[in-house]
């Protein structure tokens, strides 16, 4: 599975874009997730050079906004061969709505 597509790609912001929106603004516009455990990341912010996105990660012992790596996550090898997944299904979600649904902490 290609984990970023060239039509997602131009929809994210570049990085540092949304820095002073409210949670409220800013749009969660990938989810990345692993099939297999715990582990979800959010991109809002996306930087084509450093192929690094901001954004929310949750599911790893604590929820926090952060920067994480797409090569990082193309390379994770996971149980049965898996990988991790980009969320088909997903509709972009406003940060704060996505904070409020996942539990703190896990």
């Amino acid at each position: 599975m290609k984990l970023l597509t060239k039509a997602i790609e131009k929809t994210l912001p570049k990085m540092g874009e949304t820095e002073k929106l409210p949670n409220s603004k800013k749009l969660c516009r990938v989810k990345f997730f692993n099939p297999c455990g715990s582990g979800t990341w959010y991109g809002i912010e996306w930087d084509p050079e450093t192929r690094e996105f901001f954004g929310y990660v949750t599911g790893l012992g604590c929820n926090e906004l952060g920067y994480f790596s797409l090569d990082e996550l193309a390379n994770t090898k996971l149980r049965w061969g898996l990988g991790i997944e980009r969320d088909l299904h997903w509709t972009p979600t406003s940060l704060e709505m996505v904070m409020d649904r996942e539990p703190a902490g896990l």
